[in-house]
């Protein structure tokens, strides 16, 4: 049995020009609802976020959404999940979706997607943290900044004694699994340290 009861999803808040993205938003919506894993995510009720999270709902799940009071409308907030919790700012956003979390999925999405895994990448370089953080290469939508990170490593600023660790799928069928398998090396227990914003 899983020991992590809640994972926090990045993603767009458009639906993107391939169909597969909110297919596969809407199929991760039910695995993890039917796993019985709560989502935390952006709050939003437009794109992926949308997506992911009517899904849970319509399956039966747990929902935790977190939004600045700044985007409740122009992101329509969905306040039909269990928890919804409006802050202040951007700032405070994140800082609740890590302290809520126990693991971290990037699906599709546009800059702040990519903002928010690149910070909880960070994190894990920094020691700040071992929750896992997958990138969920939907359609290969994920390739040209996983070629970066490679190059990155290449050019000798990801160094091997400071390695950003993440895991890479192309389905989310493959998603809970590889997380599972994660938590199941047992590195060290679980920290939580709270990364400075």
């Amino acid at each position: 049995m899983h020991k992590f009861r809640k994972i926090c999803v990045y993603c767009g808040s458009s639906g993107g020009v391939d169909p597969a993205f909110v297919a596969s938003a809407r199929r991760f919506g039910r695995i993890l609802a039917e796993n019985d894993i709560g989502l935390v995510y952006g709050g939003g009720d437009l794109g992926l976020m949308g997506a992911v999270a009517h899904a849970v709902l319509e399956a039966g799940g747990h929902v935790t959404g977190i939004i600045p009071h700044f985007l409740q409308k122009k992101e329509r907030m969905l306040e039909s999940v269990q928890d919804l919790l409006i802050v202040e700012d951007m700032h405070e956003r994140k800082r609740l979706m890590f302290e809520r979390a126990d693991a971290f999925v990037a699906l599709p999405g546009g800059i702040g997607t990519l903002e928010e895994l690149v910070e909880q990448l960070t994190w894990v370089q920094l020691q700040r943290h071992d929750k896992p953080v997958m990138i969920a290469n939907v359609g290969g939508f994920w390739r040209p900044l996983l070629f970066l990170l490679d190059h990155m490593r290449d050019q000798g600023f990801i160094r091997p004694q400071l390695e950003a660790r993440y895991m890479v799928c192309d389905s989310v069928d493959q998603i809970l699994p590889q997380i599972e398998a994660a938590w199941g090396k047992s590195r060290a227990p679980q920290r939580e340290l709270r990364p400075e914003l």
